[in-house]
């Protein structure tokens, strides 16, 4: 049986692997350290953004998670009322 580890590595080896991982480090990884840097600094839970936002923790959880897998790409009006929840506004620039 093959440690977390050794199974990262070996996982890492694949270039698709690989290269999906590289995309997500690059493309969605700042999005989502902002996301998470916003609401640390709201000092608010999910389930306060929840609340906030009228909607459930598990919601919220499933929204940031999704910028990490890829899976689900949250809609703009999702994302402003996530940023409202915080007490900010939400910018999208092409740099």
């Amino acid at each position: 049986m093959l440690t977390h580890d050794e199974l990262i590595k070996k996982m890492m080896d694949d270039p698709a692997v690989r290269a999906e991982y590289e995309r997500i480090e690059r493309e969605e990884m700042p999005m989502l350290d902002t996301i998470l840097k916003a609401r640390a600094e709201a000092g608010l839970t999910q389930a306060q953004v929840a609340e906030r936002m009228g909607t459930k923790a598990p919601a919220v959880a499933r929204l940031e998670n999704a910028l990490v897998t890829g899976k689900h790409s949250p809609s703009i009006a999702t994302l402003q009322k996530y940023a409202a929840a915080l007490g900010k506004k939400l910018e999208v620039r092409f740099s």
